[in-house]
């Protein structure tokens, strides 16, 4: 496994080629993440660069994994919830390069995850993915509850079909 820390957003701008590869990686690989090939890694790189700017507005917190000495993994903490909704944060993009997959990373970032939004006074975490997928197995095997699934809630990588979505909810310690 590898080691998993908090990134600053110049950090995270100095690995921007880096993340832009495991998005790019993961979109290809067929990971319903919101982007529909062709998806190329200038289109990556483009969202990363609005993921810093929420970074410096401290609205997102991001997490990142090595692995054999390269970033290969990362998570969000989407901190940016309406007034009423304090304790509450977003997992968003939970992504894991297939070059390190099976090493753990994926476990180890949620985990960090967890621990920076109960740093952060969070008790809450929310977040979806596409029904069927290993990320939904990891989810529920991470302790999340499913509280709702939306049909054809979003179009699938391919471009072609579209996907039901399942919603997870976990409350923290």
């Amino acid at each position: 496994m590898g080691a998993v820390a908090l990134l600053s957003a110049a950090e995270a701008e100095a690995e921007i080629g880096e993340l832009a590869e495991i998005l790019w990686d993961c979109v290809e690989d067929g990971a319903s993440v919101n982007f529909v090939k062709p998806f190329t890694r200038e289109q990556a790189r483009g969202f990363w660069r609005r993921v810093i700017a929420s970074m410096n507005e401290g609205g997102t917190a991001m997490l990142g994994a090595r692995h054999e000495g390269r970033l290969s993994g990362t998570v969000l903490l989407g901190l940016d919830t309406p007034p009423n909704q304090p304790h509450r944060a977003d997992i968003k993009k939970l992504l894991v390069h297939r070059r390190a997959r099976r090493h753990g990373l994926a476990t180890a970032l949620m985990a960090a995850a967890e621990a920076e939004a109960r740093r952060r006074g969070r008790t809450l975490l929310t977040l979806d993915t596409q029904c069927g997928s290993a990320a939904e197995r990891l989810y529920r095997a991470l302790g999340y509850t499913m509280f709702g699934i939306v049909p054809r809630y979003a179009v699938a990588p391919d471009g072609r079909t579209v996907d039901d979505c399942a919603f997870f909810y976990k409350t923290l310690a």
